[in-house]
């Protein structure tokens, strides 16, 4: 086994000890938490020491990266799409990612919902929903959400799992679980008005500085880079 391989197992092992702790505070099953490893600033070769490890799920911020990166890795990733994405973008990225969690508009839905139809896919999406307001970050409103909840039903091809968003940054990390606790009432809501149409089962929450109390508040998906790649010193550059 590689030094880098060595790091990164262990890593990834105290991170699974506090994913169990956090499940354990709140009487949560841990394999209710979905891990996905955040590959953005990694290299390659940290990518492939998480896969000897037997993780399948890879997010990626860019589009452009995310389609680079699948070609030279192998077909057994799911790979989460977790930032931005353009609707001129979305044909090509769509057939290759299980999850975009970074739906933030109701143009990109429809226009997704559409794309579905035409290209004969599957598609899981998750609405990013900007709960902290900070203008710097993407995502809808949660009055624009709740107004435009119609549009989302009328959706007829894609399918749209639950919701997302990011806490802000903060050196108390108890200023998230306040944006973690509404993101769930929020889903509550939505899931009450789709009269079970849309069950909104994953809620996409939690990052490396932040993600115990995203799990003690009910997130099913956690998002972790940097935490998985502690000890480790990048070579390439992407």
């Amino acid at each position: 086994m590689s030094s880098i391989e060595s790091q990164i197992r262990q890593n990834v092992d105290r991170v699974t000890d506090r994913i169990n702790a956090a499940c354990s505070r709140v009487g949560r099953d841990a394999a209710s938490v979905q891990l996905v490893a955040v590959t953005k600033y990694a290299d390659l070769e940290w990518v492939q020491a998480l896969r000897t490890l037997g993780i399948t799920d890879l997010g990626e911020s860019r589009p452009q990266q995310l389609l680079e990166r699948a070609e030279l890795l192998d077909a057994e990733i799911r790979w989460h799409l977790i930032g931005h994405l353009q609707r001129n973008k979305a044909r090509k990225v769509l057939p290759m990612v299980a999850f975009t969690h970074s739906v933030d508009s109701l143009k990109l839905l429809t226009a997704i919902d559409r794309l579905v139809e035409e290209l004969g896919i599957s598609a899981q999406v998750l609405l990013e929903v900007n709960v902290s307001t900070e203008k710097s970050k993407d995502g809808f409103d949660v009055q624009e959400l709740l107004s435009g909840w119609d549009t989302v039903l009328n959706c007829q091809h894609v399918e749209v799992s639950g919701l997302m968003t990011m806490a802000p940054r903060s050196e108390n990390i108890e200023d998230a679980r306040p944006v973690f606790r509404e993101l769930q009432n929020l889903r509550n809501q939505l899931r009450d008005r789709s009269n079970g149409k849309l069950p909104l089962q994953e809620l996409s929450m939690g990052m490396s500085g932040d993600f115990e109390i995203a799990i003690e508040e009910g997130a099913t998906i956690v998002r972790l880079g940097s935490v998985l790649y502690n000890g480790l010193t990048r070579r390439e550059q992407t």
